[in-house]
């Protein structure tokens, strides 16, 4: 089913014309402002449309207005219409189908901008647009409204599509669902079979339950049933209940609604949230090279042809390895890698990994080989030990998807979308073994993928730097780098030559290859080449980073911050220092084959830089200003700015938009908040003190949600938020308290401070504030709270020093 809407002057010849070219496949149709003063037949037939045609209009007034409907009467049947100033409303019933529906035409204001005018076009708006209602959106599941060409008038037309999203063949997927039968075969060929003949008709099996209990029911209302016919009833109705779970079950994993259970009976809720990841991930158009595609087939050559190029490693000559300083452990394969991998240890990955997930070609959920694991356990250890004694495994399970992930909304240029590869479900599993071994190789600068390192530390450190340079009124500057498409271009032979000079063994460097899940672990050994060249550059005087002042005047250098590709290098204000970053920088891009883009790089005054433009000129990156955004988070902002809460906020505001708010009842939309909505903050909560308006206004937004359920109307609220926030043991409804949250996740920061004796953070604060007698804490932060995190963080201390319990050693570090 196919509906347009278009604004056009239907008076005129030219406006005909126009007409007849967007027409010819489009079921009903609206046209606005005809200005018409007596529409007939002739003038309907003259459009263009066929013989199959019937209409109904409202004439226009004067000069202005007139509203045309007409339809192909073979598509749709006409039942009745009502015809009003404004308005043609005409209910149709589908000749396919029989469902009964009303399109309403309106002459009037009414979702990109459908209207372009003014002076040089300057003025645009969103006027036009469908409305439909629920349950005509769970008919056409696969409905999508887009934008036609505009030939004449100053609104585009608009085409309301329902016959589906186009789509390529499904791939196998092994269902949750199938977990719940007791005869699971694991063999997929027949499992498709199973799934098609067994679950395909989950609507239907359950309303066949759903009857067999109604005849039961009525049975007992006309006579006394027997204890065979009880036995019956009772299996009628938990059969009913089998199958209502396996379709819950089965939509939550469509819809990637992860923080929902089963058994929160919300499979309306489900069912939608499935829709709208399927209109999300299509797309009506791509632009490859500057160029749009439009046809499915151009789309698919044209992104096969990008990112064949770009798998292709150029040939010529590159920079070696050997000058270069690298953190090498000879104990690497004895102590990690070299270590057969034990049953624990892989049952023990599984189910950490999350169990809806399908990563790849295979097809099969977490969920599958956790509940099959004593089936097919043999099997897997086999692989391992296989890839462990001879470095290789069937090359089938390194086959791999290719993900675009749109790195931003509305993404219709291949630029804008990120590619991500997926594999196997067992080779998935050979990252965990990696990772392991990776604090020996990398140094403490990189955050990312590395055991007992956070992402979280990053930030804390750049904002104590900061916070220094600030009270010292010391000039610096900050370069943020971009790395364009970083985990894609680095040179495989180049990472390869870093792989055996760190003391990685041909076993592992023969099994890895690029594109797999150990990619972000690859990439990250490939920056651990740019963290080499810094160190030279220091060393030898090129560049100076930054001395993190403290109390005593020492302090601790900081030259740069990684977390992945995510990098800031802390420079002095020198134009010398620029040109010898800018160097550093070219011949990092000619070892790795990466490129910086400086476009979305950065250069971000500290302090009173007077001569910042020439300093961005000589590295060639635009200039930014504090406060910034670094990892997600604000740089640079005064620790309890109401304004870095407003991200969250907005985010709150989106996720509600998004759950379509009537499809959720009461209990769901409470399961909601505890499981989502409370923690969307945690991320900011963790580092940054909330200030105590941010969190009543996130606080309101959740009360809304739970007592209104987006009603525009304002719904009282029937309990107290604090009695709401009380644990379910002391009669409350045990939604998180945001303060209290925020007290415990600073307080976990002064844990770290305890226990993480060599982390780098940790030796940054200590150097700032000092520490107390023993190192469990630093010393109470004096003065101004600048744009430092550790004031507010070491406020939480008292919470938690008289809820410690000390193990007592050789009496150092602990005092009676």
């Amino acid at each position: 089913m196919d509906i347009s809407c278009k604004r056009a002057r239907v008076a005129s010849n030219e406006g005909k014309a126009s007409l007849e070219g967007l027409l010819d496949r489009v079921d009903v149709v609206c046209l606005q402002e005809t200005k018409i003063k007596d529409m007939n037949m002739g003038i309907v037939c003259s459009l263009g449309v066929g013989r199959h045609i019937d209409w109904r209009a409202i004439n226009s007034r004067g000069a202005a207005g007139g509203v045309l409907v007409f339809w192909d009467n073979r598509v749709v049947e006409l039942l009745e219409v009502e015809e009003g100033m404004f308005t043609v409303s005409c209910q149709f019933k589908n000749s396919v189908d029989g469902l009964r529906w009303v399109f309403t035409g309106v002459y009037g204001p009414g979702g990109p901008f459908t209207w372009r005018g003014g002076l040089n076009n300057q003025s645009q708006s969103r006027l036009d647009r469908f409305l439909v209602t629920d349950d005509w959106d769970r008919m056409f599941d696969g409905a999508v409204q887009g934008i036609l060409v505009r030939p004449v008038s100053d609104h585009f037309p608009i085409l309301l599509q329902g016959g589906g999203l186009k789509r390529g063949p499904s791939p196998f997927r092994f269902e949750n669902i199938f977990v719940l039968d007791a005869k699971l075969i694991a063999l997929k060929v027949f499992l498709k079979t199973w799934n098609k003949e067994v679950f395909g008709v989950i609507d239907t099996k359950k309303r066949e339950a759903l009857s067999n209990v109604e005849y039961w029911d009525e049975l007992e209302k006309h006579s006394t049933m027997s204890l065979e016919d009880c036995e019956a009833r009772k299996e009628a109705k938990e059969a009913y209940k089998t199958w209502v779970l396996r379709e819950e079950v089965s939509w939550r994993q469509r819809s990637r609604e992860l923080w929902l259970k089963e058994g929160d009976n919300n499979s309306r809720f489900f069912h939608r949230m499935a829709n709208v990841h399927s209109r999300r991930n299509w797309l009506s158009k791509l632009k490859v090279d500057d160029r749009w595609h439009t046809e499915e087939i151009d789309v698919k050559n044209s992104v096969v042809g990008v990112f064949n190029k770009l798998y292709t490693e150029e040939g010529g000559w590159r920079p070696g390895v050997e000058g270069l300083p690298f953190m090498r452990s000879a104990s690497i394969e004895a102590e990690g890698l070299g270590v057969p991998f034990a049953e624990g240890e892989v049952f023990a990955a599984l189910s950490y990994l999350g169990k809806d997930k399908t990563p790849s070609l295979d097809g099969f959920t977490m969920t599958f080989w956790l509940f099959c694991w004593d089936l097919v356990k043999v099997e897997i250890m086999s692989f391992f030990k296989e890839f462990h004694e001879g470095g290789r495994f069937v090359k089938s399970l390194n086959a791999t998807f290719l993900v675009l992930v749109p790195k931003k909304g509305d993404a219709e240029d291949l630029k804008d979308f990120r590619p991500i590869s997926l594999v196997g479900s067992l080779y998935k599993l050979l990252a965990n073994k990696i990772k392991k071994v990776m604090g020996k190789v990398i140094s403490e600068s990189q955050n990312a993928f590395v055991e007992g390192r956070q992402i979280l530390d990053a930030v804390l450190i750049a904002n104590e730097a900061v916070d220094s340079r600030l009270k010292d009124n010391v000039e610096g500057v900050l370069c943020k780098l971009d790395i364009e498409k970083a985990y894609d271009h680095a040179s495989w032979s180049f990472l390869l030559a870093v792989l055996k000079k760190m003391g990685f063994g041909e076993r592992w460097i023969k099994g890895l290859r690029q594109g797999d899940p150990l990619s972000p672990y690859l990439f990250v050994i490939a920056m651990e080449v740019f963290s080499s060249m810094l160190r030279r550059a220091i060393s030898g005087g090129y560049l100076s980073g930054w001395r993190v002042s403290g109390r005593r005047g020492e302090g601790l250098q900081i030259s740069h911050l990684l977390f992945a590709d995510d990098t800031l290098v802390f420079c002095e204000e020198s134009s010398d220092q620029m040109t010898y970053l800018s160097w550093l920088l070219m011949w990092f891009e000619e070892c790795l084959g990466l490129r910086i883009n400086l476009e979305k790089s950065e250069m971000i005054p500290v302090g009173r830089v007077h001569n910042i433009e020439g300093l961005s000129l000589e590295l060639g990156c635009k200039v930014g200003e504090l406060p910034s955004c670094y990892l997600g988070m604000p740089l640079g902002a005064t620790f309890n700015s109401l304004a870095s809460w407003d991200g969250v906020e907005e985010r709150f505001c989106r996720r509600l938009a998004m759950w379509k708010m009537q499809y959720i009842s009461k209990g769901g939309r409470l399961t909601l908040i505890r499981s989502t909505l409370s923690n969307m903050p945690i991320y900011f909560m963790s580092i940054f003190f909330l200030p105590r308006k941010a969190r009543l206004r996130l606080e309101k937004i959740q009360r809304d949600f739970l007592w209104g359920g987006g009603a525009l109307a304002q719904k009282p609220h029937l309990v107290r938020w604090n009695l709401v926030c009380l644990e379910k043991s002391k009669g409350g409804l045990g939604v998180r308290n945001l303060a209290l949250m925020n007290s415990a996740l600073l307080c976990k920061w002064n844990w770290r401070f305890a226990n993480e004796r060599e982390a780098l953070w940790r030796r940054v604060i200590s150097r700032k504030y000092d520490e107390e007698e023993g190192g469990w804490c630093t010393r109470d932060v004096m003065g101004r709270n600048g744009v430092g995190l550790w004031k507010a963080i070491r406020k939480k201390w008292g919470l938690l020093d008289g809820r410690l319990a000390y193990h007592v050693g050789n009496g150092q570090r602990v005092r009676f």
